[in-house]
């Protein structure tokens, strides 16, 4: 008994280090444009700006030495970490790998909106423009459980050609893309991805097509796939993406109760970068 059991624990040790040495390699990746084990609270030193109140747990990480946390107290505070922000090299494609995981007992808001997690900028912002009023912001949150895939683009309401993403509805507009189902149901960690391709443009005769793309994944599997979308117009001919928001959010009274949820492993790029190499790993 003894033998299997330091058998065993030699065989998790191994795992372990397997995991945290294969995130750690993404970094040097081809196509990776950065990866964040969120390991310790020097993420200024790893691009990350916009905050430096983060919370960083120990004894909840997906892989390696920790991961990020956010909580919510009863009443909507938030006392957990702050946003993120981290640019990165311009392009129209971009690719999302992360894990989340939901304290137990986790409540949604109940609307058809909110929680925010997730987003991406463009270039056609300043590098500290707020998601919501924005020349093209791209969302990757869940709602009820559902993985969502989302755009917006309030701020071209004036703009020669307007809006992309619907009509104004109160102040706001949007197009949604979500999951057939409910998929984030548990306290158990799981891999998310997501890609955005920015539509094409014909600049010379004033055109665009609807080919963008989006595809959403949840532990590996395809859930969400669009190839019809149209993100942009030629008011923005030189419109690429190149800025990240780690930012989960709660709007004024949808928070159901007090609550967590932790991202770990995450990396972005300009190609599919798929889940860690094993699950077994996961505490």
């Amino acid at each position: 008994m003894i033998r299997y059991s330091w058998l065993g624990m030699c065989m998790a040790i191994t795992l372990a280090a397997f995991v945290g040495n294969a995130a750690a390699a993404e970094t040097k990746a081809p196509g990776i444009f950065f990866s964040e084990s969120f390991d310790d609270l020097n993420v200024a030193r790893r691009g990350w700006y916009d905050s430096s109140k983060i919370t960083i747990s120990g004894k909840d990480a997906r892989a390696g030495a920790g991961c990020i946390e956010y909580e919510w107290q009863d009443g909507g505070k938030a006392v957990g970490s702050r946003g993120l922000r981290h640019l990165f090299k311009p392009t129209e494609v971009v690719y999302i790998r992360f894990y989340i995981k939901l304290s137990k007992g986790w409540g949604w808001s109940g609307r058809t909106y909110h929680p925010h997690m997730l987003h991406f900028l463009t270039t056609e912002n300043p590098k500290y423009h707020g998601p919501a009023r924005s020349h093209l912001t791209l969302y990757i949150e869940a709602n009820g459980g559902k993985l969502r895939l989302g755009a917006t683009d309030m701020q071209n309401t004036n703009a020669r050609h307007g809006l992309t993403q619907g009509p104004l509805r109160g102040g706001y507009n949007g197009k949604l893309y979500d999951s057939k189902g409910p998929l984030l149901t548990d306290a158990n960690w799981h891999c998310v991805e997501a890609m955005f391709k920015l539509n094409s443009l014909d600049v010379a005769s004033d055109k665009w097509k609807a080919d963008g793309e989006l595809r959403g994944w949840f532990d590996g599997k395809l859930v969400i796939e669009r190839t019809d979308v149209i993100f942009r117009t030629t008011d923005f001919p030189r419109m690429k993406l190149n800025q990240f928001l780690l930012a989960p959010y709660f709007g004024r009274g949808l928070l159901p109760h007090a609550q967590k949820l932790w991202i770990d492993e995450l990396a972005v790029g300009t190609q599919r970068i798929g889940p860690l190499p094993s699950s077994e790993g996961r505490r």
